[in-house]
């Protein structure tokens, strides 16, 4: 197979509507993209102002042709570029990489600390029909730590696990909605006290599995109605399970009643309204989240975006709607992890929200003639001109795109503590269609 031909011009060549490539580390010029399209008189100034010899462009992505080559002497008038604008936008660039280098470091903190927290949950788990109430009392400690650390840092940033690991999917998804509800929680207001007791039911909210056999919770196929109803069973037995332990009212409450739904349509008791607890109603926003995002089979794992938008078209009558809100204000719109396309054809991957515009996330984005050691990080609050056309799910992006963004398998979560209490936007279905 041979080579594209690549074609180069001279800087005093350009105009507008050729489609260029910078041959540049990106941190190294303005503009938004290494490729792009020539729209303004002022970018040609800015692309002359570089320095570079040659600039490569692409013949058939243009709408005209390269300017002549002038002759000897004769001269053209220079477009002027606002050197200003020019280096502001450097400077944002760089101040957005260091903030990308900033949170890479603290993701792998969090990592650690997840990691660490996941052994526990194991340990715990293990112990509770030996020694319920050791476990009990293991499990207050590891919530209270968690509880602190959610409430002393304002910018957290929780990694789960990448990878499924066989036979933990368990105390993964049990920390996962410990974690959830805790950060959810603490968006509502919930005193330091109540969100131990959140998180210790949290934790053990699905215990009651332990006594489901296991060719029923992971069986690939379509459950028969018996091994439905035997599955729903799990809450009971975690309910026993938590009187042993001597967990305290409330957090029974969390195990009973995780399944239930405002409108009476859960299980195992149809509660409704007012007969739910306000605990368990975070819980079963927050496992039905991860559910969504982190099931046991992967292939039937949505966006966290598709996940976010389903819940929030059932908020009125599965959940409580200020706990939905603060879930929509913790996760933004567009929660991280979440892999997008762009106008332009430009994929992209969210990385955190943007606090008063959910719609307006931070991005990473695929520029496949960028170097793969400088990540390209833009804030889409600042760029009007780039538009989410649609969210995707990791086997519709192409490989290179794939390998070079390297979604998590396992969705991320990240929570960015604001004192605003409105959203600000719509959220949409998977469809496009507009359920606020």
């Amino acid at each position: 197979m041979s080579e594209k031909t690549q074609h180069y011009l001279l800087p005093e060549q350009l105009c507008i509507g050729l489609y260029i490539h910078l041959d540049l580390p990106w941190i190294d010029h303005p503009f938004t993209f290494s490729s792009f399209e020539i729209k303004s008189a002022e970018q040609i100034a800015t692309l002359r102002s570089l320095g570079l010899e040659r600039i490569e462009y692409s013949p058939e992505r243009s709408t005209c042709d390269p300017l002549a080559v002038h002759a000897p002497g004769e001269t053209a008038p220079e477009p002027v570029a606002d050197a200003r604008i020019s280096q502001a936008a450097l400077a944002e660039k760089r101040q957005r990489q260091a903030q990308l280098a900033e949170q890479r470091r603290r993701v792998l903190a969090y990592e650690h600390e997840y990691l660490l927290a996941g052994q526990a949950v194991k340990t715990i788990t293990r112990n509770v029909f030996a020694r319920p109430m050791e476990s009990h009392q293991e499990a207050e400690t590891l919530i209270d730590g968690l509880a602190d650390s959610l409430i002393t840092d304002k910018d957290i940033a929780v990694n789960l696990m990448p990878e499924r690991i066989s036979g933990e999917e368990t105390y993964q998804h049990a920390l996962n909605v410990t974690i959830l509800s805790l950060m959810l929680a603490k968006e509502l207001g919930l005193s330091h006290e109540a969100l131990v007791t959140l998180g210790v039911g949290a934790l053990f909210h699905d215990v009651g599995k332990a006594e489901i056999p296991s060719r029923i919770l992971l069986k690939q196929g379509v459950l028969t109605r018996a091994e439905t109803a035997a599955i729903q069973e799990h809450v009971g037995y975690g309910v026993t399970i938590g009187k042993r332990m001597g967990l305290s009212q409330e957090a029974l409450e969390v195990i009973a009643q995780h399944h239930e739904m405002l409108d009476g349509s859960g299980y195992p008791r149809q509660l409704s309204g007012a007969q739910l607890s306000e605990l368990a109603k975070i819980v079963a926003i927050t496992n039905t989240y991860d559910n969504l995002c982190n099931p046991a089979h992967p292939s039937q794992a949505l966006s966290p975006h598709e996940a976010l938008a389903q819940m929030y078209a059932h908020r009125q009558n599965h959940y409580e709607a200020a706990a939905i809100a603060a879930l929509v204000r913790s996760l933004g719109v567009y929660p991280p992890g979440t892999l997008l396309l762009l106008n332009q054809e430009v994929f992209g991957l969210v990385v955190s929200v943007n606090v008063g515009r959910p719609l307006r996330p931070i991005v990473q984005i695929y520029d496949p003639n960028a170097a793969a050691s400088q990540p390209i990080l833009i804030n889409l609050a600042q760029l009007p001109d780039l538009i989410i056309t649609r969210t995707l799910r990791p086997a519709q992006l192409p490989r290179t795109a794939y390998e070079r963004l390297a979604p998590r398998k396992r969705c991320s979560y990240y929570f960015d503590a604001s004192d605003d209490p409105v959203i600000s936007a719509t959220l949409k279905d998977s469809n496009g269609i507009a359920v606020a």
